[in-house]
């Protein structure tokens, strides 16, 4: 099915095991084209919440998409096409600090950018787009989640700094140490170029972090298999999230992310 009327309000990009029949309601698969290519998948729609949903995952649905191979141009505009004015993006990470432990979620509030082969514009011809990421996150969805998983009392930091590298390898201990003397909190894979395009899209969005590890700095040797088992025993808490989330979100954004091109080209 190809969709040629916008039809939803919020978007989830997440991975395959945070997709739930039970999640969204009356769901319909749609297809939509891109000037960027496919997005990564075909995208889920249901109602959550009494709200329209719009749920994209970020490695298909077989996680079969390297992190450098996200097309995530393609992913932000589909979105958009959609109608959608904010995102939340679950995804895991490892821990740098020793007082962010497995199985705690983080609100990213920060990032610093290690990737190198990303298109991070959707402006390459004609004129530059100077986006402000300054705070990359949406304030005003990150005070709603923040607020829902302190009433939940899930273990929880409302701010920490994320440092996003190429993958798909993980980092050597040299890396690890290094980035935690610049002072970042968390690692993964997805979180640039995703968040500066939204914002170019003039998107909500906020991060909603998943720690499944300790990063190697800690003598701990990073594996798949253990990072799938804490995921998958803290899924639960961040569908919670997202739900929540998603029902209190008031209908008109209080925030100027949806102003965000203003003064961005010269």
């Amino acid at each position: 099915m190809k969709l040629t009327v916008m039809q939803a309000e919020f978007g989830v990009i997440g991975g395959t095991g945070l997709y739930d029949p039970k999640l969204l309601k009356n769901v319909k698969e749609v297809v939509v084209e891109t000037p960027y290519g496919k997005p990564s998948d075909a995208i889920t729609v249901g109602e959550l919440g009494g709200k329209c949903v719009a749920f994209l995952p970020r490695h298909g649905k077989k996680h079969t998409i390297r992190p450098t191979d996200i097309n995530v141009r393609a992913n932000i505009f589909a979105l958009k096409k959609l109608g959608v004015k904010r995102i939340l993006a679950p995804s895991t990470v490892g821990s740098l600090r020793e007082e962010y432990h497995p199985g705690e979620i983080v609100f990213v509030d920060q990032f610093i950018d290690r990737t190198t082969r990303r298109e991070q514009s959707f402006y390459t011809e004609g004129k530059v787009c100077h986006i402000s990421v300054a705070e990359p996150m949406c304030p005003e969805i990150r005070k709603t989640i923040i607020s829902v998983a302190k009433n939940m009392g899930v273990k929880m930091h409302e701010t920490g700094t994320y440092v996003c590298i190429e993958g798909p390898r993980f980092s050597s201990k040299a890396e690890s140490k290094m980035y935690r003397q610049w002072g970042a909190d968390v690692v993964g894979m997805t979180l640039v170029p995703e968040c500066v395009l939204a914002r170019e899209a003039e998107i909500c969005y906020a991060s909603i972090s998943t720690v499944t590890d300790y990063d190697v700095w800690k003598d701990h040797v990073v594996c798949v298999d253990d990072i799938l088992a804490t995921m998958k025993n803290n899924v639960e808490n961040v569908k919670r999230i997202i739900a929540e989330t998603v029902a209190k979100m008031p209908a008109e954004c209080s925030c100027v992310c949806n102003q965000a091109l203003k003064g961005a080209f010269v």
